[in-house]
């Protein structure tokens, strides 16, 4: 998720996509990212288990921005809110 175009970024893992990003949109639960405003899908990955896409988030977490950047912009370059896709 991010706030704008190489805006401030929150990386997270879920079971249900399209719900928990309907929560960012509508500022469902305090913290982090309702302060920063990350409404935005920019990036998703699909994994087999929760455990896979747990240890994805943390691989994640620990990268350089610049490394995230990259991630997003190889398959989204415009950082085009990709939640209509998967609704």
């Amino acid at each position: 998720m991010s706030s704008k175009r190489s805006g401030t970024l929150y990386i997270g893992s879920s079971s249900d996509l399209v719900k928990r990003v309907w929560q960012h949109k509508n500022e469902y639960f305090e913290g982090f990212s309702k302060e920063y405003n990350t409404k935005l899908l920019v990036y998703y990955e699909v994994h087999d288990t929760m455990e896979n896409a747990c240890t994805r988030e943390k691989q994640i977490k620990e990268w350089q921005r610049n490394w995230k950047k990259d991630l997003i912009e190889k398959d989204n370059p415009e950082w085009r809110d990709l939640y209509d896709d998967i609704v």
